[in-house]
C-alpha cells in the first residue's frame, strides 16, 4: 500500500510520530488511509452543508475498515464572484484545486480519495487530480438546492439575474425585485437549475466516477448523507480491489458522458471541463466528437434555464439512472463500461425507469433530435465555439444582424443596462478569454440582463469569454483563437454583419478575406489586464478554450 511509505518499518518511525500527534493509533495507521477533500466553507452555498457529508463519508470509510483522514479544499462561489475582478478568479481556480488535491494526496502518500466538492470549477478540478495521478478515487458531492419562489413561479437563481435586466427595464418593482431577492435560493446546495455545477455532478456519475445519486439528490435530503456513507464504502472497495481512475474514467467513459451531456442539456462549461478531464486521463478529446455525439442523441431535458424544471424535478423523476435507461433504449451507451459502484453501467441501471415525462422526454418524443450542445466554427471561429441550443428560442437559431462591440463586460452591461442595445444586434464581447480576461469571466449579467428586457429573442451575444449555465439565450461562447491571441473576434469593427446559423454549425462575419487580412495587418494588441499576482502567471500558461483552458 502507498501508505506503508509513511506508516511502516523503523525508518518511518518519525513520520509516525507526527501521526501520533494528530490523535491516530497504531491500529488506525495499520489500515488504508483515505483523503477525505472536503471543499466546506462559509463563503459558497453549495459548500455550506459539505462538513456533514464529509462525516459520513468518514463513517463509511470506517465501516469497511479504512482510516478516513480530512483534507481541505478552495472553492469560489460563481454567483458571488459574479460581475466584477473575482469572476477571473473561477475559471483558474480549477488548476489551484487539481494541482492542491495531487500535493496533498503525494505529499502524504495516501491509498484512496473519496472527493466532496459541489459547485462549478471544484468538481473537475478534483477529478483532473484523480485522473492525472490515477489513484483510487469516488466523488460525493453536496447535491442541488431546492427550488425557490418568485410570486407563484418556481424558480431558481437564473431568475434572480434576469430580475436584474426586467428591474431595469421597468417590467418589475423594487419590491418583486426584492421578493426574488430573499426567496430564489431557498437552501443550501448547488443552485437549482440545470448549470455548470450540477451538470458536472450529473456527468460525474454519467461517467462512473461517482454512485447512482451523486448528481440529482437534493443537499437537504438525508438520502445524501446515506449516499456519503456509501461513498466511503466504495472507496475501500476500490482501494482493496486496485481499481483507480483511469480505470473508470477512459475514452469509452467519456462518450457516454457526453452522451448524458447532450439528453440533459448540461452547461457549455462540461466541454471546457470534459476536454480538460480527458487530457489529464491520457485520452484527449477534439471538439468535433461533440458535434458527432449531439447529431444522434436526443435531448430529453430542459431543466432551468431551459424550462420550467429543477433539480429536484429530476431526481424525483428517477435522475441520471432514468435519463441513461432512455438513452440505453436506441443502444447510445457503453452499458459494459466499470464503475465506481464494482458494476458495469448496464448492471447500475438495470430497472431504472422514466417517472415522470415533465421532466425527462421519453426518447421517443425528445424536445428535438438533437443534443442540448452544439459546436460552431467560422471566420469568426478558427477553432471552434459553444452554444447551449437547447437554451436557444426557435427564432434565434438562424440570425444575423450588426456587431455591437466591447472589449470588456462592464463595457457591454453598461450599454444593455441603458438601452443601446436593440432587437436585431449582435453584441460582441471581447478581451475576456482565458488569456485577455485573464479567467475567461463567465458572461451571466449580460445574458441574463437581455433574458430579463425580453430581448433574448431578438438579440444574439457571442463572446471569447463563457457563460453560466444560468445562461439563456443565444449565447455563444468560447469563441478561439480569443482576441487576445490575435484570433478573428479581435477583428470586428461596429456595424459588421455576423451570420449565425446553429442548425449548420456556422458563425461568420459577412467582410471580405482581404478586408480581414487588412485589419490583421494593423491590429495591436492591448496590455495585459492583470500584470501581477496569480493571475498574471495564469495568463502565461494558459491554453485556448478549444484546448480546455489547461495550463502548459
Amino acid at each position: 500500500m502507498r501508505s506503508d511509505n509513511v506508516t511502516k518499518g523503523p525508518e518511518r518511525a518519525p513520520n509516525r510520530s507526527l501521526f501520533y500527534a494528530l490523535g491516530y493509533t497504531p491500529e488506525e495507521l495499520e489500515k488504508p488511509l483515505i483523503g477525505v477533500v472536503s471543499a466546506y466553507s462559509e463563503i459558497v452555498p453549495g459548500h455550506m452543508d459539505l462538513d456533514k457529508l464529509a462525516e459520513a463519508v468518514k463513517a463509511g470509510v470506517r465501516m469497511a475498515g479504512g482510516t478516513p483522514i480530512l483534507i481541505p479544499a478552495i472553492g469560489v462561489c460563481d454567483g458571488i464572484a459574479m460581475g466584477h475582478i473575482g469572476m477571473k478568479y473561477s475559471l483558474a481556480s480549477r488548476e489551484l484545486i487539481c494541482d492542491s488535491v495531487e500535493t496533498m494526496f503525494m505529499a502524504h502518500q495516501l491509498d484512496g480519495l473519496v472527493l466532496v466538492p459541489n459547485c462549478d470549477k471544484i468538481v473537475p478540478g478534483m477529478v483532473m487530480a484523480a485522473v492525472r495521478m490515477d489513484v483510487p478515487a469516488v466523488v460525493c458531492s453536496g447535491g442541488p438546492m431546492l427550488a425557490g419562489t418568485f410570486g407563484t413561479e418556481e424558480v431558481s437563481l437564473s431568475k434572480m439575474f434576469e430580475a436584474v435586466g426586467s428591474y431595469k427595464a421597468g417590467m418589475i418593482t423594487e419590491e418583486q425585485l426584492e421578493d426574488c431577492t430573499c426567496n430564489c435560493c431557498p437552501s443550501c446546495g448547488s443552485c437549482s437549475g440545470m448549470y455548470t455545477a450540477n451538470s458536472m455532478n450529473c456527468l460525474c456519475e454519467a461517467i462512473g466516477i461517482a454512485l447512482p445519486g451523486n448528481g440529482t439528490i437534493p443537499a437537504v435530503y438525508s438520502k445524501r448523507l446515506q449516499l456519503g456513507k456509501q461513498a466511503g464504502m466504495a472507496i475501500m472497495e476500490m482501494v482493496n480491489k486496485g481499481v483507480t481512475a483511469r480505470r473508470i474514467i477512459n475514452e469509452r467513459s467519456i462518450r457516454n458522458a457526453l452522451t448524458c451531456d447532450m439528453a440533459l442539456g448540461c452547461s457549455t462549461n462540461t466541454v471546457l471541463h470534459l476536454l480538460a478531464i480527458a487530457n489529464e486521463a491520457g485520452c484527449p478529446i477534439d471538439l468535433k466528437l461533440f458535434n458527432e455525439i449531439s447529431a444522434k442523441t436526443p435531448n430529453l431535458c430542459h431543466l432551468a434555464p431551459a424550462g420550467p424544471t429543477h433539480m429536484p424535478d429530476l431526481y424525483a423523476a428517477g435522475g441520471i439512472p432514468a435519463v441513461q435507461a432512455e438513452l440505453a433504449k436506441k443502444g447510445l451507451l457503453d452499458l459494459e463500461v466499470p464503475t465506481v459502484t464494482g458494476k458495469t453501467l448496464g448492471e447500475n441501471i438495470k430497472g431504472a425507469v422514466n417517472k415522470n415525462s415533465n421532466a425527462i422526454r421519453p426518447i421517443e418524443n425528445p424536445y428535438s433530435e438533437t443534443g442540448g450542445l452544439q459546436i460552431l466554427w467560422g471566420n469568426i471561429a478558427p477553432d471552434g465555439c459553444v452554444v447551449k441550443r437547447s437554451a436557444v428560442a426557435p427564432e434565434m437559431q438562424v440570425h444575423s444582424g450588426p456587431a455591437r462591440v466591447f472589449n470588456s463586460e462592464e463595457e457591454a452591461i453598461d450599454a444593455i443596462y441603458n438601452g443601446r442595445i436593440v432587437p436585431g444586434d449582435v453584441v460582441v464581447i471581447r478581451y475576456e478569454g482565458p488569456k485577455g480576461g485573464p479567467g475567461m469571466r463567465e458572461m451571466l449579467n449580460p445574458t441574463s440582463a437581455l433574458a430579463g428586457m425580453k430581448l433574448d429573442t431578438t438579440v444574439a451575444l457571442i463572446t471569447d469569454g463563457r457563460f453560466s449555465g444560468a445562461s439563456r439565450g443565444a449565447a455563444i461562447g468560447h469563441v478561439s483563437p480569443e482576441a487576445a491571441s490575435g484570433g478573428p473576434i479581435g477583428l470586428i469593427e461596429e456595424g459588421d454583419t455576423i451570420e449565425i446559423n446553429i442548425p449548420a454549425a456556422s458563425i461568420n462575419l459577412a467582410v471580405s478575406e482581404e478586408e480581414l487580412a487588412r485589419r490583421k495587418a494593423a491590429y495591436a494588441a492591448p496590455e495585459p489586464n492583470i500584470k501581477t499576482g496569480w493571475l498574471a502567471r495564469y495568463a502565461r500558461q494558459v491554453t485556448s478554450a478549444n484546448l480546455g483552458a489547461v495550463l502548459r
